[in-house]
């Protein structure tokens, strides 16, 4: 599996301060940082529109919401994912892309790299989307982690090497119970993602 695709659950401080929330005063950190945002995100969706990805598809939730893009992954062929068609979204910090995207399912996992419960359920925890610098656990370099340079489409190809792994990376994972099923029960978890991109893929043409 490739470094980027490595996932756990620590996270780092970043080490600089957040822009300042509820300005509305031109050429405050918070506007400048929403409207350099704005400006890349719209660049990167019209270049993915117009140069589109084998793999995914991606759209805006609400066209007046440049911070929220509906994801479609489409399962990868010869994985335990063949003929899904997984829903997901991109949450966009306004300090992006200085501060990683949050990526959600919001079709139904079992993965050990994606939350399954809580107000996290359906979240990705892989390293490319942790924020950057080093890891007070030691489970990831800083190189792994979020950097800037980093788009879109890099985020959606290694969630979609996450989810091609025949096995997953059971580092530190998000979903305890479906890492445990992959160490003690693999043909029991494989049933259960299969169920489920069918399931997706059911649901898409509803």
């Amino acid at each position: 599996m490739p470094p980027a695709a490595r996932a756990n659950a620590g996270s780092a401080t970043p080490p600089y301060p957040p822009s300042r929330p509820g300005s509305s005063k031109p050429g405050t950190p918070a506007v400048s940082a929403t409207a350099n945002s704005s400006l890349l995100l719209r660049k990167q969706l019209r270049d993915l529109q117009k140069n589109p990805v084998d793999g995914f598809s991606a759209g805006l939730v609400d066209d007046d919401n440049i911070l929220e893009w509906q994801i479609v992954i489409m399962g990868p062929a010869d994985t335990l994912y063949e003929g899904a068609i997984l829903k997901a979204r991109l949450i966009f910090p306004a300090e992006y892309p200085i501060l990683p995207p949050k990526m959600v399912f919001d079709s139904e996992m079992w993965h050990p790299n994606v939350y399954n419960n809580g107000n996290k359920k359906g979240e990705v925890c892989v390293s490319i989307l942790h924020a950057p610098g080093e890891d007070e656990w030691g489970y990831e370099d800083a190189g792994e982690r979020w950097l800037p340079v980093h788009t879109v489409e890099s985020v959606l190809m290694s969630v979609i090497s996450l989810l091609s792994a025949d096995v997953p990376d059971l580092n530190s994972p998000a979903n305890v119970d479906a890492a445990k099923e992959v160490r003690e029960n693999y043909e029991s978890y494989k049933k259960k993602v299969k169920r489920l991109a069918r399931r997706s893929a059911e649901e898409a043409y509803d």
